[in-house]
């Protein structure tokens, strides 16, 4: 079967779109099928493209033995809603067109979303090849962007309302990433064949990483990840002040995004010498900093919309034994915390309760090993990417 991945995001970005599909690539290639992707100039997370690929228009390459396709697009520094549109709507142009030109027809498109927008072109490219359409939601829009404040436009928000709509008709199976994803188009959609297609870990990748030993004694925090409107990682900095007179307490941020710099300045204005920002690394150095911590902080905003939200982000920590200081609501807490016993809970944006669980490891290092060895045992049970891969192979077949 020839596959084609339409989405805005793939490696050597990192992220877990990146790693997701990157992955899913791999396996369905191994399943005897033509995979191809078909993807942008890569600019994520910050907006600028990446050496070796500026000033193209297209370009092709080979990543893990798949055939990359890239296409040009916008990027922009600068927000707003003007240029952010710009953004997306120069790659629903630009895929279009390097599809039409060249690629064979698919018998089956995958499109990532979001960006929402990008749906358009995996509609139009259904039609022109006469192929079957699986539409991936990792994130609902526009219901995300509104709520969070990102798309103020009531007649932005109003279109892509309907644009969402038009785009689930047209697909063939629509998937999501949470089960909270999945009951939201159902109820938009009540007879649409949708399929939860949650994020995973990936056993291989873990186990052909020999890890390092830690260099020092402090107690280490981490969170690895885009720096973003959606993280509330100011919730982490005000931690970190509240453990000041720790002195062998030490918090790292590894990565980049739109509010870094104002985090830099909180961190200024705190005062705070037990937090170290790195930029941005490759997916191997962030996991020899996975392995040098003795826990990772996964926090969310606290809105409901993050209730059915599941942070892939937590689960190569707890895929090599790390517990997790959970501070995201709903779906992710009942799996991860309640069920899975793979670390404590504190209230989103609640930086007493994050000082407080901090402090309850740092204490009692056994509970931090136990919570580790429970929450490894529990995603290498359920939450296993060739499984997850496997399970949606057969419902491609299905199609």
């Amino acid at each position: 079967m020839r596959i084609v991945i339409l989405t805005q995001y793939y490696p050597p970005e990192t992220g877990a779109p990146q790693n997701r599909l990157s992955s899913l690539a791999g396996y369905l290639a191994s399943y005897g099928n033509d995979v191809e992707i078909l993807t942008a100039m890569p600019s994520y997370p910050k907006s600028e493209i990446f050496d070796g690929y500026k000033g193209k228009k297209y370009y092709k390459e080979t990543i893990a033995n798949i055939p990359v396709h890239r296409s040009s697009i916008y990027v922009s520094k600068k927000g707003g809603i003007t240029r952010r549109l710009s953004n997306y709507f120069s790659f629903c142009f630009s895929s279009y067109y390097s599809a039409a030109k060249r690629l064979q027809p698919a018998d089956i498109i995958i499109c990532e979303s979001p960006p929402l927008f990008l749906g358009i072109t995996a509609v139009l490219l259904k039609r022109k090849w006469k192929c079957k359409l699986v539409f991936n939601v990792s994130d609902l829009w526009p219901e995300s962007a509104e709520k969070m404040g990102i798309i103020k436009n009531k007649f932005v928000i109003n279109r892509s309302y309907k644009l969402a709509n038009w785009i689930y008709k047209n697909a063939d199976l629509v998937s999501g990433q949470t089960k909270g994803i999945v009951a939201a188009i159902k109820a938009m959609q009540p007879q649409q064949k949708l399929f939860w297609f949650p994020n995973g870990v990936d056993l291989h990748k873990l186990n052909n990483h020999n890890g390092t030993v830690k260099s020092n004694n402090n107690f280490s925090l981490l969170y690895a990840g885009i720096i973003g409107h959606a993280q509330g990682l100011e919730v982490i900095l005000h931690a970190a002040n509240k453990l000041k007179d720790k002195t062998d307490i030490h918090f790292h941020i590894i990565g980049d995004g739109p509010v870094k710099n104002s985090l830099l300045e909180l961190q200024k204005g705190l005062q705070l010498n037990n937090i170290t920002f790195i930029s941005n690394q490759p997916s191997e150095k962030v996991m020899e900093w996975l392995h040098q911590c003795d826990a990772y902080i996964v926090p969310l905003r606290k809105l409901d919309l993050f209730k059915g939200a599941i942070p892939s982000k937590l689960f190569e920590p707890l895929g090599i034994g790390k517990p997790i200081l959970l501070g995201v609501e709903g779906e992710a807490k009942e799996l991860f915390i309640d069920e899975a016993k793979g670390g404590l809970f504190f209230e989103p944006e609640n930086s007493e309760q994050l000082s407080d669980s901090i402090i309850q490891l740092y204490n009692d290092r056994k509970l931090a090993t136990d919570l580790g060895f429970s929450g490894q045992a529990y995603v290498n049970n359920y939450f296993r990417r060739d499984k997850i891969a496997e399970a949606f192979w057969k419902e491609l077949q299905a199609l």
